[in-house]
């Protein structure tokens, strides 16, 4: 009982966009997330935070089934968007992939034209009508992604040509071209910079406006710069959930305040 009430202290009234109850994630014999329960809200970021293998990723990939694609690994439990079971059989994962955006931690762009990195989700789901239909979303998202204004003269380049920086820009214009409502950020920024960091900080800051984000970050000071509530991952286990500032500056567990003062990670 205990856990829940840390978990459950400082709700608002904001809409709650994922629910996940109890859930429990295998890879082979390895029990790699244990009981979680959480309520991640809309046009909010919610950062995971916790020391290396604590889970955070794992979970991340919980909310877009990206776990699907491990053999060995089975999910149990209840994850909802929209309290809709994002696990129930009649759910195409890839249809779900195109509502919950991904961006990884090393930038990825495809082999392809910066136009076709961010045209190449609308064009599979169906989204444009015709060339002047996708020629919109390319820029709409590209502006989402604070990048149109450095590529607009060169869309036929090859998006690998960019830099870091641009590159992960051009990956999160790519993951918002398909008009998502969650994005999840599994450590946007650890390969990058801090010019490009501080970029896409603030651009997260800008995204929230429009998207549930949720981003794993081992860097607690970026979690507390960007996110409006943080979970603690220790060992498994989702140990607090809450206000940011409240975590980092009042811990109810003794092992989240650990973490934070550096005893523990």
């Amino acid at each position: 009982m205990n856990d829940m009430r840390i978990l459950e202290r400082d709700v608002d009234t904001k809409e709650v966009k994922i629910a996940a109850r109890d859930v429990q994630v295998y890879y082979g014999t390895n029990h790699a997330i244990k009981d979680v329960s959480v309520d991640i809200e809309d046009k909010t970021v919610t950062a995971f935070i916790g020391p290396s293998g604590c889970g955070k990723s794992t979970f991340l990939r919980c909310i877009n089934r990206m776990n699907d694609t491990i053999d060995v690994c089975r999910v149990t439990g209840d994850i909802r968007i929209d309290n809709q079971d994002i696990y129930d059989p009649r759910v195409d994962p890839v249809q779900l992939r195109a509502k919950v955006g991904m961006v990884f931690q090393k930038p990825n762009p495809f082999p392809k034209s910066i136009y076709d990195n961010v045209a190449y989700g609308p064009r599979i789901h169906g989204l444009a009508r015709n060339k002047a239909d996708l020629d919109d979303i390319v820029e709409k998202s590209l502006r989402r992604g604070a990048i149109w204004d450095e590529v607009k003269d060169r869309l036929n380049a090859p998006g690998t040509g960019l830099s870091g920086g641009q590159q992960q820009r051009l990956c999160i214009a790519r993951a918002v071209a398909t008009e998502p409502e969650v994005l999840l950020m599994d450590e946007p920024c650890s390969a990058l910079d801090p010019i490009a960091t501080a970029q896409i900080e603030e651009l997260i800051d800008e995204l929230r406006q429009s998207y549930s984000v949720v981003i794993v970050t081992h860097s607690m000071q970026q979690a507390a710069r960007v996110s409006q509530k943080t979970a603690f991952f220790h060992l498994g286990n989702l140990v607090e959930y809450g206000e940011t500032g409240t975590i980092f500056t009042n811990p109810v567990d003794p092992r989240t305040e650990s973490y934070i003062t550096g005893r523990i990670g």
